[in-house]
């Protein structure tokens, strides 16, 4: 069964999670795929959601796809993630069909038919030319795709899809200075 879709003061809103908030850090319902869409960084140097039009293209495995993972948001959660997002100005929300997967005893299995839900995007529909990451991302970035990766989402769209921006390696400093920011995200 699907899990709600409702975004109201009183319950949880079902969020569909694509960048840094791949790592895991709230109530994980399982793992979803946004179509017509294509995953990249943009020019702010964060990762960002744009919609293709897929009529005139051949389609390539993964390149109009996006994986992520899905999430619960308590109201308070998702006001603290509106804050840490930039909504409305560097993202804007925004519910969209996406095939979902719900986690299972080892992870989700995509290999089953997915349920079409509503669910929670942030995107940016106005920066979204492809650029290079902050340095500071690439840490958070890798620590959500190991995630991912444990909970179902395709290594092959890993591979062929994040890692043309995301190299698989950090430096301590970058490291250091992401958990810090982690941190202080938490305490919010």
């Amino acid at each position: 069964m699907a899990p709600s879709s409702t975004s109201t003061s009183k319950s949880a809103t079902v969020y569909f999670g694509y960048g840094s908030n791949l790592w895991q850090h709230q109530m994980y319902l399982g793992v979803a795929r946004l179509n017509n869409f294509q995953w990249i960084i943009n020019e702010r140097g964060y990762a960002n959601v744009v919609e293709v039009n897929t009529t005139d293209v051949k389609p390539v495995a993964y390149e109009h796809e996006v994986w992520g993972l899905v999430y619960t948001l308590k109201p308070k959660d998702e006001k603290n993630l509106d804050r840490n997002e930039g909504v409305p100005v560097a993202y804007t929300k925004e519910m969209l069909s996406c095939d979902y997967w719900p986690a299972g005893k080892h992870g989700a299995n995509i290999s089953s038919t997915p349920e079409k839900t509503e669910m929670l995007v942030y995107i940016n529909r106005n920066q979204t030319r492809a650029d290079k990451p902050k340095h500071e991302y690439i840490y958070r970035m890798n620590m959500g795709i190991a995630d991912a990766l444990k909970e179902g989402v395709p290594k092959p769209y890993v591979d062929k899809v994040m890692r043309k921006f995301i190299p698989a390696v950090a430096s301590k400093e970058v490291e250091e200075l992401a958990k810090r920011q982690a941190l202080e995200f938490e305490e919010e």
